[in-house]
């Protein structure tokens, strides 16, 4: 487990329905580093996550965590593909140091459009990107 406790369990946006399994998820570290002025001054980290919630409601399982153990890249975001997703290849996309003001915007047109293994992220995201390690991974339960 990381230096960080884990965070909280997923909650379904407001109207959503089903079990969650249809929708991608994405997790939001907001711990130790990851949402925190002090290590990433100048962006309003609630607002970004606020963002999140509101343009993927309906849409996808928003989770905030404590930590994502990629504390050398806040702001940490993952985005797990749906059932969906996942039977056409998707696999989790980790996105780190996401601090930039249209960084959400780029992740909520991607998750619309059906996230991974259903649409092609936007290019700009391919930036973010990052690969944690196994250890990592698998605490997360994603491989």
């Amino acid at each position: 487990m990381s230096r960080c406790a884990r965070g909280d369990r997923p909650v379904a946006p407001a109207g959503a329905t089903g079990t969650g399994g249809a929708r991608c998820t994405v997790t939001v570290c907001r711990g130790c580093c990851c949402g925190t002025p002090a290590k990433v001054p100048r962006l309003d980290h609630e607002a970004q996550l606020t963002d999140l919630r509101t343009a993927l409601a309906g849409v996808a399982m928003i989770r905030r965590t404590d930590c994502l153990d990629a504390c050398e890249r806040a702001n940490a975001i993952v985005i797990q593909p749906s059932a969906e997703g996942r039977k056409a290849g998707g696999r989790p996309v980790w996105l780190g140091q996401v601090n930039a003001p249209g960084a959400a915007a780029d992740i909520t047109t991607w998750v619309t459009d059906g996230g991974p293994g259903l649409a092609e992220p936007p290019g700009v995201l391919d930036l973010y990107a990052f690969q944690p390690s196994r250890r990592v991974r698998a605490e997360l339960h994603d491989e």
